[in-house]
């Protein structure tokens, strides 16, 4: 990789790791337009410590929010009322013990361009129908990221295990299981978001134990100006993207996975 590139898909992943529209479907995509090779472990590497800048942008972000979730006392609402970290554990539990007891099958049957290609159009469709559900009177209870109650945040938790098959996408999954849960598009999002550190950090920290054998110190500049672009491209990403949510619906973003499967089709199958 080179100083061009490493900027390329730092911005690639900064820019859709927080969105519905799946970030290894880009960064997959991106890659092959690039001429890196995905099987190459120096590339699978960097991708793993990108991904890590675009968590930092979260926690810099919501930085109040994960200090608040870590006070039992005080407040306006008591700590049963509010976002805690009961929510986030029960939204991590199913997909981390399916992840966990499923791993090596879904590295071995769901990463490839054309697993990709159909995630990119069945969470589309989940998006869209998601969407269409939401729309009937009075299905919207909660509005507010700290009055999603623990059946949702379970709820939620449910519809995660979709983004363990590559091209699903974590936001598309996640929001969606949120409007059929009964909570708006930009609560559900900022719930994704923050249920997204921990589960981010605990994956591509063990990916990037797994890879510490391929790195050297002349990947470190290269490495690094992608983690700083994907972080800056983030942060910039997660606010646009709640202001477009609070206009538009998901359905905007499920037509342009359509797009991009496409595009997938074309140049890589």
């Amino acid at each position: 990789m080179d100083f061009i590139s490493s900027i390329i898909m730092g911005i690639i992943e900064g820019l859709t790791e927080f969105l519905p529209v799946s970030s290894t479907g880009h960064m997959i995509l991106t890659a092959h337009l690039l001429g890196l090779s995905e099987d190459n472990e120096s590339v699978k590497t960097f991708e793993v410590v990108v991904q890590l800048g675009a968590v930092l942008a979260v926690v810099v972000l919501y930085w109040n929010k994960f200090i608040d979730m870590f006070r039992f006392t005080g407040g306006k609402r008591s700590y049963s009322r509010r976002l805690n970290l009961g929510h986030i554990f029960l939204a991590m539990v199913p997909a981390v013990v399916i992840g966990l007891v499923f791993r090596d099958w879904i590295k071995a049957h769901l990463f490839g361009p054309e697993t990709v290609l159909y995630s990119l159009v069945i969470g589309g469709v989940l998006m869209i129908v998601a969407e269409r559900w939401s729309h009937r009177s009075e299905r919207i209870t909660t509005h507010d990221v700290d009055d999603i109650s623990y059946k949702q945040a379970f709820v939620v938790g449910l519809f995660q295990i979709l983004a363990l098959w590559p091209g699903f996408s974590r936001s598309g999954s996640t929001i969606s299981g949120g409007l059929f849960a009964g909570i708006s598009r930009v609560a559900a999002a900022e719930f994704t978001f923050l249920v997204s550190v921990p589960i981010m950090i605990g994956a591509t920290g063990y990916d990037l134990y797994k890879s510490i054998d391929h790195l050297n110190g002349s990947d470190f500049p290269i490495f690094a100006i992608g983690f700083i672009a994907a972080f800056i491209v983030a942060m910039l990403a997660i606010k646009t993207f709640l202001s477009i949510l609070k206009r538009l619906s998901l359905t905007v973003f499920a037509v342009y996975r359509f797009v991009l499967a496409a595009v997938f089709f074309i140049i890589l199958m």
